[in-house]
C-alpha cells in the first residue's frame, strides 16, 4: 500500500491555515483527504484546570500524539491536509522524526503582522498577542516546499496554487531538506 500525500501547512494562528485546508479538500481531486487540525485534536482533550507545569507536559504528548496521528494516517494510504503551528522548535524536529519526508509537501503560510493582530481581534477566541507571539518562531527553520502570503492572496487562490504546485514537487523535499540538517 503506497503512503498517502501530506500537505502540511505551517503558519501563525490565524493565517488562514484552516481556510486554505478547507479550500483544498474542495478542489484536490486524486483522493480522499482529511483535514487533520492542531486546534481540532487539542480541542479533544479534558477542560479540567491543570497546573502550569501539568498543562505544559499535556500539550507536548497532546502535539506529539497529534503528529503521530498524520503518520498513521498517512501511512495507511490516506491523504491529508495538516494544519499546525511549528511555534517551537522540537515540533518540527518530531515531525521530522515521524513523517516520511518524501510524502510531505511543507507549504508555509505567511500573512503580514498587521494582518494578523487584525484578524485575530475578530476572530474573538484567541488570547490577544498570540499571532505577533508566534510571528517569529512558527518560519524561523527557513525552508519550505511553497510559501503563499494570505494578507495579499485568498484561501481559495493559495489552495490553487497548491494543487497546481504537487506535480512540480521538488525533489528533495523540504522535509528531506531539513531532516538531512
Amino acid at each position: 500500500m503506497a503512503a498517502g500525500r501530506i500537505i502540511f501547512l505551517n503558519g501563525t494562528s490565524s493565517s488562514g491555515k484552516s481556510s486554505i485546508a478547507r479550500e483544498l479538500l474542495d478542489i484536490l481531486d486524486d483522493g480522499v483527504y482529511f483535514h487533520l487540525a492542531v486546534d481540532s485534536f487539542n480541542a479533544t482533550r479534558t477542560k479540567r484546570p491543570l497546573s502550569e507545569k501539568d498543562l505544559d507536559a499535556a500539550l507536548r504528548r497532546t502535539r506529539m500524539g497529534f503528529h503521530r496521528s498524520i503518520a498513521a494516517m498517512a501511512e495507511v494510504g490516506n491523504h491529508v491536509v495538516v494544519d499546525h503551528v511549528l511555534s517551537e522548535p522540537w515540533r518540527l524536529v518530531d515531525c521530522l522524526t515521524v513523517l516520511r519526508p518524501e510524502s510531505v509537501l511543507f507549504v508555509g503560510v505567511r500573512c503580514s503582522l498587521d494582518e494578523l493582530v487584525r484578524r485575530e481581534a475578530a476572530r474573538g477566541d484567541r488570547p490577544a498577542g498570540l499571532a505577533a507571539l508566534q510571528y517569529d518562531l512558527v518560519h524561523r527553520h527557513g525552508d519550505y516546499d511553497l510559501e503563499c502570503d494570505t494578507s495579499t492572496t485568498s484561501p481559495a487562490e493559495c489552495a490553487a496554487l497548491i494543487k497546481e504546485f504537487i506535480p512540480t514537487r521538488p525533489t528533495p523535499t523540504a522535509f528531506t531538506r531539513l531532516r538531512a540538517r
